[in-house]
């Protein structure tokens, strides 16, 4: 009997060829702010991203506040947030800080997406976050915060580097770019970070 081997090695020639292959990563932002920094920090990572890898932008705006009376018929805006989450390799937020925890524009997206129980597009996806603030703790308490929710959504976080911008009012410009050369640097490691954890997890 003759081996399919060939023919599966010039599917994935083919793949590459097609750019198909990439590792798709999903990023979001907990904030709608138009000049939010945290917005701005996940566009700047679109220009950070290691070869054979994509970040598509979702904006939570327009995710309606959760009510599980209609979480078997649920909002348009949610169905697309949970297919992108489904489709994506890996998963990127960016959440400011509120009254020290996250903020509920995300909480509520992804108590949403999360919905209804047992159709959890979260789980195994491996996840990074980052944030930014005009503070001196650039939302690490919001960081933690999300780590806690990571746990009952069954995903994978990456623990280091933490991208926590500090004081972001002076290290973006005023059109919103990233121009901090070290935590572009931060931006990039933790970015080829998790990349390389994505591709170590789907070897397992």
């Amino acid at each position: 009997m003759l081996s399919d081997q060939p023919k599966a090695n010039k599917l994935v020639l083919l793949l590459s060829n097609l750019g198909m292959d990439k590792l798709r990563i999903l990023g979001f932002a907990g904030s709608l702010r138009v000049g939010s920094y945290n917005r701005a920090l996940l566009r700047a990572a679109t220009e950070l991203l290691p070869d054979g890898t994509t970040l598509e932008i979702f904006d939570l705006n327009g995710i309606p506040p959760f009510n599980q009376d209609l979480e078997m018929n649920m909002f348009a805006k949610v169905k697309e947030f949970k297919s992108k989450i489904r489709e994506a390799d890996a998963i990127l937020i960016a959440t400011p800080e509120y009254n020290y925890s996250v903020p509920g524009v995300l909480k509520n997206a992804i108590d949403s997406a999360s919905r209804p129980y047992g159709d959890n597009p979260f789980n195994d996806k491996p996840v990074a976050i980052i944030s930014a603030s005009v503070g001196m703790l650039g939302g690490a308490r919001a960081q933690y915060h999300l780590r806690q929710t990571f746990i009952f959504l069954n995903m994978y976080p990456i623990n280091t580097p933490e991208v926590i911008v500090t004081f972001a009012q002076n290290k973006f410009d005023a059109n919103g770019k990233l121009t901090d050369e070290d935590t572009r640097r931060f931006l990039k490691q933790l970015l080829e970070k998790l990349a390389s954890w994505t591709k170590r997890l789907r070897q397992q």
